[in-house]
């Protein structure tokens, strides 16, 4: 594996996001107006809600992690859709590029774009007096834990579009909307339903939210919870990437690849 094309795949996007204003303010806008919206609702929640509980953390915490889940995976996806949208995938891998270096490349340049997307996030928490260095390290591992499962999100959802087409792409943007009602992001899973609870454990955000809003609530996250999330997360990763390795070849094998087209589906 080289480090130099995996690099090249970065480089690519970040001249693409560079030469361009419409990429460029999706990677701040819509968290933006999500942070300023949540953090108006939570302070008025404040107001009416008995003296003594804060909605800020408890809220616009939660939404501040999801939506960094949220730019994980879609960070993903639009570094491999702008290699669909321009018909650069043949181009690309007509190279000794191997499909590990590819994923490689599309991870680092998640990890480029999200980090915008996190430090404005952090900027408007701040201005809606909610700060996560109070709790100090012990917030690492749980973004971790989104962090790697945003991964194996993105890789799975650029695995679908690659064998069923640009058109399935809308397939794969809901994914955050349908995993959510599992994971408890702005409620407690045991509020769930059981056969949700069910589905929830093997969930890695579960683990995560759970974790922090005790963390909150002035207790303590289980370590063995928060290490079988981290598990979850690592086993998804590998699974996503093994189906995205599969599908690659199989497009090979068909000759699905060489007719890669806008209208392409099924």
């Amino acid at each position: 594996m080289s480090f130099h094309r995996t690099f090249a795949i970065v480089i690519r996007q970040f001249y693409l996001i560079r030469g361009s204003f419409s990429r460029v303010v999706p990677l701040f806008a819509w968290v933006a107006v999500d942070m300023v919206l949540w953090g108006f609702l939570t302070r008025y929640l404040n107001t009416v809600a008995m003296p003594g509980f804060n909605f800020v953390p408890a809220l616009l915490g939660a939404v501040l992690l999801w939506d960094f889940f949220i730019r994980i995976m879609h960070g993903i996806i639009m570094a491999f859709l702008e290699d669909v949208w321009s018909r650069n995938f043949l181009n690309i891998f007509a190279t000794p590029l191997l499909m590990s270096e590819y994923a490689g490349g599309l991870i680092l340049s998640s990890i480029a774009t999200s980090t915008v997307g996190l430090a404005v996030m952090l900027v408007i928490a701040t201005a809606f007096k909610l700060s996560f260095f109070v709790y100090g390290l012990m917030v690492l591992p749980f973004l971790l834990v989104l962090f790697l499962f945003g991964i194996s999100l993105g890789i799975f959802g650029s695995a679908l579009v690659l064998r069923f087409g640009p058109a399935s792409e809308w397939f794969i943007w809901p994914l955050p909307a349908l995993v959510s009602p599992f994971v408890g992001v702005l409620y407690p899973v045991a509020t769930l339903p059981h056969w949700m609870q069910w589905i929830a454990r093997f969930l890695p955000p579960s683990y995560v939210f759970e974790g922090l809003r005790a963390i909150v609530s002035g207790g303590t996250a289980s370590g063995w919870a928060l290490l079988a999330g981290g598990f979850l997360a690592v086993g998804y990763i590998f699974l996503a990437y093994g189906f995205f390795s599969k599908i690659y070849k199989s497009a090979l094998r068909t000759g699905l690849i060489a007719r890669y087209s806008a209208e392409n589906l099924g």
